[in-house]
């Protein structure tokens, strides 16, 4: 009788990268020997991961993340369940990832500083972009400003569902007054990345452009925050003073 075949690896050889990598070029020891800078970034995502699964190596976990998101931005918005689709990802590996990407965002939102100027519109979506990154539904935000265009306070007013975020001029003025600001600058997110304005969004403008000429506080701007690639004019965001609305 012809001997039984033996049985099949527990990984295929893609998915043993790491054993098959030397040890001196492994994720861990390249850091160490030359730095973060020189990962690429499926070897930061490995060394984040930390460890692989039975049958699913570190590095393989890593290029499947990369595979199925596109980029290491395209991973901010993924939510636990996301990450689990992943073969070799369970909750524990998940939440983390989950965390490590809010810090990120959180980072990029504070390294624009406490007092950032924001007098121009690409200026204001470049401090914007970082909260909008990801967002599965309608946020709306008020930045109350100082005479010089420098923000003296950010505050989120609503946070609506996929579609909608509703916002009252009253509650937008009374935080503008609260702070002692000469002007303030709105925004709100559209999730489908597309920043054409509805028209619930051009009433809402009406409305705040005539409370600011009644309380003597300038309306600096209303800004939409959307994608680039999601917008015929490739800019990413809808000014309503540039398209003199304000």
């Amino acid at each position: 009788m012809d001997p039984l075949p033996a049985p099949p690896p527990p990984e295929s050889s893609a998915a043993n990268r790491l054993r098959d990598t030397a040890v001196g070029e492994r994720p861990q020891e390249r850091l160490e020997r030359l730095g973060s800078a020189a990962l690429s970034d499926t070897e930061l995502l490995a060394m984040l991961l930390r460890s692989g699964t039975r049958g699913h190596d570190v590095i393989s976990i890593a290029s499947r993340l990369m595979h199925a998101s596109g980029s290491l931005a395209a991973l901010v918005p993924w939510k636990e369940p996301d990450f689990r689709r992943i073969k070799g990802i369970g909750p524990v590996k998940a939440l983390q990832l989950v965390a490590v990407l809010e810090l990120a965002r959180r980072v990029l939102v504070q390294q624009a500083g406490d007092t950032p100027l924001l007098n121009r519109p690409d200026l204001m979506v470049a401090y914007l972009q970082p909260l909008a990154r990801g967002l599965q539904v309608e946020k709306f935000w008020v930045l109350c400003m100082n005479r010089k265009l420098r923000l003296l306070r950010r505050i989120e007013i609503s946070s609506g569902t996929a579609t909608a975020a509703l916002v009252h001029p009253r509650e937008v003025f009374r935080e503008a007054i609260r702070e002692a600001a000469t002007g303030l600058i709105c925004a709100h997110n559209h999730p489908s990345g597309d920043p054409a304005p509805s028209q619930a969004d051009l009433h809402v403008t009406r409305q705040l452009r005539e409370a600011a000429r009644a309380l003597d506080i300038e309306l600096i701007d209303h800004l939409i925050i959307g994608q680039p690639a999601h917008d015929p004019a490739g800019l990413g965001y809808y000014s309503f003073r540039a398209s003199g609305l304000i």
